[in-house]
């Protein structure tokens, strides 16, 4: 009997996919003549195709004759109902957070294996850490992975490191990164120094919906101002707890649901 895989293939939508997927994990774009050999193929194969992506808006022409991905995928991601609702929800709740903080801070989900920050506001004065949205960081190394690890369910946390392992290539997590998840779980939150920058605290506390589960991480790369009246790293967290249970409630939170659950 035929293979389900084989018998329901678009080569012509694969061929597509394959070039999106490639010119994503690429910085200056590629050639018609590299694509075809990344992807093993002849290039009189991938002209149609390529043309019409640049149709289409979802690649462009870099130099005349490199190929890099347009942000037009990253748009309609964004176009996502609940996604753009919980941005919609953050951002002025963000924005008094990094007023009050003097801080930066980002909102990132789980998706496809990594953390996607979906919003991020700078930090109102000269200094700050912020991350560009739509990057995709680490499930294992940064604090906002932490807390969508900590504070999924069993089941969840099963699949989202299976899913990592098969899209990222990252080591399966170390018996110290999971007991320290059962620390931060306990805790409420995650303090740890940045594993990307030096001089960094992430901070990150759990944004969760109305059955009381984790959907995003709150995060707010803390760096020491010596500026007058700059709040503390205790004081910071205090601040990034209020503003991650005020979202929790926009975003359906139940008063009645244990946080810990």
């Amino acid at each position: 009997m035929e293979d389900d895989d084989e018998r329901y293939r678009a080569p012509a939508l694969d061929k597509g996919l394959d070039i999106l997927e490639l010119l994503a994990g690429i910085d200056g774009g590629l050639t018609q003549t590299e694509i075809a050999k990344s992807l093993g193929r002849t290039p009189n194969e991938f002209y149609r195709m390529l043309d019409r992506l640049v149709r289409r808006g979802y690649v462009t022409r870099l130099d005349g004759d490199r190929y890099s991905l347009t942000l037009k995928l990253f748009g309609l991601a964004q176009l996502h109902a609940p996604v753009r609702r919980l941005a919609s929800y953050a951002t002025p709740l963000m924005r008094e957070l990094a007023q009050k903080s003097k801080q930066a801070n980002q909102l990132s989900v789980f998706d496809r294996g990594s953390v996607v920050v979906i919003a991020q506001q700078e930090a109102p004065d000269y200094w700050g850490i912020s991350i560009r949205v739509g990057s995709r960081i680490s499930l294992y190394n940064t604090g906002s992975g932490h807390i969508l690890l900590a504070f999924s369910s069993p089941e969840e946390r099963k699949l989202m490191i299976a899913e990592n392992s098969r899209s990222v290539e990252e080591a399966e997590p170390s018996a110290e990164l999971l007991a320290r998840l059962d620390l931060i779980r306990a805790r409420g939150y995650e303090i740890m120094t940045s594993m990307q920058t030096a001089g960094v605290h992430n901070l990150s506390a759990p944004v969760r919906g109305s059955d009381g589960r984790v959907i995003a991480a709150l995060t707010c790369p803390y760096i020491t101002l010596l500026t007058p009246n700059a709040p503390d790293i205790s004081q910071t967290i205090t601040l990034l707890m209020e503003t991650a249970g005020q979202l929790s409630m926009l975003a359906g939170f139940e008063k009645g649901v244990d946080r810990q659950v």
